[in-house]
């Protein structure tokens, strides 16, 4: 085994960390009783899987067979995607000034959806990807439910031990994250460079955008708290359940991962740190306008 095979090998083992870390940082972090009483709001629900799980799919593929992108390229965006809900959600909610209570009734259910659609939607919309839905679904449930229901579970029962352990969990999950970074920039770092020039970032960028203006412009009567969520959790792209069909299937194209997860990251925090920022200016305006008027 040379340098190279493994340093792939360390990459796929920080990626696992990353999944398993991330999740299981939300599941601690998850009110599960509020989480569960946002579900009961049938329009948040309705919309969010009309956004989440039809419309956005749709797009990334119609971008995909439309636009001049590389076969890997292309099912980078069509992985992308396909999962909404990166736990990044939670800062740049922070950072918006939004409704905690619906963020986390979003990630409960776009995480419990993402794992029950993604093995029958890949092996359809992916074009050469050889992943029968059993093999995706694997990974699905083990790193990405798993983590958070013991999680979640875990703070409903021991709420004080897991306020204790929660920040541990996010800093080495954090460390992990970078290192993933640095590693996918190592180990792939010449398909990186030879992505620029390409649609391979703006074909991701544009699926993020469209979808997050057209959730929020045709929010169909949504209040706006609920409103931000969607918008904010359709940016958060969730990058590790994207990488996961790529890393269980033999002698995928390296340009394909390099899109998903280098790319993917950037347009996750890139997008929901700049429509977090969009959204507390509102805030501050609105803010302002009402103390003046006071």
């Amino acid at each position: 085994m040379n340098t190279l095979q493994v340093l792939d090998a360390v990459l796929k083992v920080t990626l696992v960390i990353f999944m398993f870390g991330n999740m299981l940082d939300l599941g601690l972090r998850l009110d599960l009783p509020q989480a569960l009483r946002g579900l009961r709001d049938v329009r948040f629900v309705t919309l969010t899987l009309f956004w989440g799980y039809i419309v956005c799919p749709a797009l990334g593929y119609l971008l995909a067979v439309t636009l001049p992108l590389s076969p890997a390229y292309a099912m980078a965006l069509i992985l992308v995607a396909l999962a909404p809900g990166n736990p990044f959600l939670a800062i740049s909610v922070s950072k918006a000034r939004a409704d905690v209570n619906y963020a986390a009734s979003f990630m409960l259910l776009a995480s419990a959806v993402t794992v029950v659609c993604m093995p029958f939607m890949v092996p359809v919309l992916v074009k050469g990807l050889s992943a029968t839905p059993s093999m995706i679904a694997k990974p699905m449930l083990a790193f990405i439910l798993l983590p958070m229901v013991v999680g979640a579970i875990f703070r409903l029962r021991w709420e004080a031990v897991a306020a204790r352990v929660q920040p541990f969990v996010k800093k080495a999950t954090g460390v992990d994250t970078l290192a993933m970074i640095v590693f996918l920039l190592v180990v792939y770092g010449k398909g990186l460079i030879s992505s620029v020039g390409t649609f391979a970032l703006g074909s991701q960028v544009l699926l993020v955008a469209v979808i997050a203006a057209a959730a929020y412009w045709l929010g169909f009567g949504m209040p706006r708290p609920q409103k931000e969520i969607l918008v904010l959790g359709l940016c958060a792209r969730n990058v590790g359940a994207a990488l996961a069909p790529l890393f269980i299937v033999p002698n995928v194209d390296p340009d394909a991962i390099v899109a998903t997860g280098a790319l993917g990251t950037f347009v996750v925090i890139g997008s929901g740190l700049l429509i977090a920022s969009m959204f507390a200016r509102g805030k501050k305006a609105g803010d302002s306008a009402a103390a003046s008027v006071a």
